[in-house]
């Protein structure tokens, strides 16, 4: 397949971040460097080149560009100083722009001053919005979900869920259409799929293989809960265990068993793993906003709007709702308990409608590469056994 040369790109990808990658020279040292790239899924000297002879249809092709995470070595050991990490980071921001049918991720990654007037303006109209069905504020006990009815919160999230799975499943469509124009598979091969299924999100999302045991290897942190992939760790782990939490609450309600809002003691199971995993994510939240603002290492040294924006969202989501269960054990209650649910749910709702927009959809799409990557095909033998059972 061709593609067309863009003279334009290299200047439209500088919006997206700190690209440098004039000054490189094309040695491969930033792929030699690499404890994730192969002879196979070269990067990032591969995507660099492509960069500056405005091969922008083949970048946004490349699943490679969704391998790398940030480790920073190729930064680090560049004789140019062009910063190939913050070239990478970058393109992922502009192929995320690209994948997006509304262009709303263009906004929150280019324009710094209409994403955060956005940012602010969502926010309003959501706290109008939920705050247009209010209720009584109980002075006697803390009956939150009387203020804000718990049905309503339910109904408006399960509507927003369906429009962000279906905007993240366009997006993905996508990526996929893009990287099969780069990667051909003859229809006669079988392929691994539920292996690769078990290696992505069991071995690679969630165990974090080649981020804890390839891009931590030349890592200067001795302290475990420093490294950069338990920073990383503790976000993902800590808000998909919050993510259950609030399933199983609101499954526990469906069924009769414990009413949301009801109270129940610290070591209830659904309120002990929110509890423990809304921990978790805080401490990610604050080590990483820490990282970013120190400017600890090459990945941390430059942060953009968007990336300040995620984090923020993310550290008011928990912030507000530990402050949430301590108003409620409180031994009286206090009208700014009611308050503080209004700003949850409006952090909360900010963060999940920009998910398939923002810093989010890094998860979203990596995860799609990844699960590519892993697929590979199967041998003869495991293909005739298979041909057999069919």
């Amino acid at each position: 397949m061709s593609y067309r040369a863009d003279p334009d790109f290299l200047s439209e990808l500088k919006k997206y971040g700190l690209v440098n990658i004039e000054s490189c020279f094309n040695c491969g040292n930033c792929s030699a460097v690499c404890p994730l790239s192969t002879g196979e899924d070269n990067f990032p000297h591969r995507m660099i080149r492509y960069a500056q002879i405005g091969m922008k249809e083949k970048l946004l092709s490349s699943k490679e560009l969704w391998l790398c995470y940030n480790c920073g070595e190729c930064t680090t050991t560049c004789p140019r100083q062009a910063d190939p990490d913050e070239f990478m980071a970058a393109t992922r921001r502009y192929a995320i722009a690209k994948y997006d049918l509304f262009g709303l991720a263009k906004l929150l990654f280019t324009s710094p001053i209409l994403s955060v007037l956005f940012l602010i303006v969502l926010a309003a109209v959501l706290g109008l919005f939920i705050y247009s069905f209010h209720g009584p504020m109980p002075g006697n006990n803390l009956w939150l979900f009387d203020f804000i009815p718990s049905e309503m919160i339910h109904n408006f999230g399960v509507l927003a869920g369906i429009i962000i799975v279906l905007i993240s499943l366009a997006g993905i469509a996508n990526m996929i259409i893009s990287i099969s124009k780069n990667q051909k598979t003859p229809n006669n091969i079988r392929l691994n799929w539920w292996q690769a299924l078990w290696n992505t999100i069991v071995i690679e999302v969630l165990g974090q293989r080649r981020y804890r045991k390839d891009c931590n290897a030349h890592s200067q942190e001795q302290r475990w809960y420093k490294q950069k992939w338990f920073v990383h760790a503790s976000i993902m782990w800590g808000f998909l265990g919050l993510f259950l939490a609030t399933i199983l609450d609101y499954l526990l309600e469906l069924i009769g068993i414990k009413p949301i809002g009801t109270w129940v003691p610290i070591w209830y199971p659904v309120r002990l793993l929110g509890t423990l995993a809304g921990l978790l994510m805080m401490y990610g939240v604050s080590a990483a906003i820490i990282r970013r603002w120190r400017k600890v290492d090459e990945t941390s040294s430059y942060s953009t709007p968007s990336d300040w924006a995620f984090l923020i969202l993310l550290w008011l989501s928990g912030i507000t709702g530990f402050i949430l269960e301590i108003s409620i054990y409180l031994p009286q209650p206090h009208a700014w308990g009611y308050w503080m649910l209004l700003v949850h749910l409006i952090a909360v709702g900010e963060l999940f409608i920009l998910l398939p927009f923002s810093k989010f959809a890094h998860a979203i799409y990596r995860t799609t590469a990844l699960y590519i990557y892993a697929l590979k095909p199967l041998s003869k033998v495991e293909s005739a056994g298979a041909g057999i059972q069919e």
